[in-house]
């Protein structure tokens, strides 16, 4: 698997969501709504999700693997801080 496109809306907003972000895997399949959000030890980003009927979230696509979320995470944040510099 390879991400082949990195694609950052940045979120002009006070508040601790940063960036939407939707990326292209291997040229053929897009995953949006990837947010970017500042925690308290930094950037991280939150898969899509939907609010369930007990009122909780649920990740609609994730990574298996956390080594693959570690890879979209690195990627997805660098890009942004390219992107945006502070």
């Amino acid at each position: 698997m390879q991400i082949t496109d990195i694609r950052i809306r940045k979120i002009e907003k006070e508040g601790k969501m940063k960036a939407v972000v939707s990326v292209t895997i291997d040229e053929e399949f897009v995953i949006h709504d990837i947010k970017i959000i500042e925690g308290d030890k930094g950037l991280f980003i939150a898969m899509p999700s939907r609010r369930g009927s007990e009122g909780g979230y649920k990740d609609i696509a994730h990574p298996i693997r956390s080594t693959t979320r570690e890879q979209m995470q690195t990627m997805i944040l660098n890009k942004y801080k390219e992107e945006f510099p502070e």
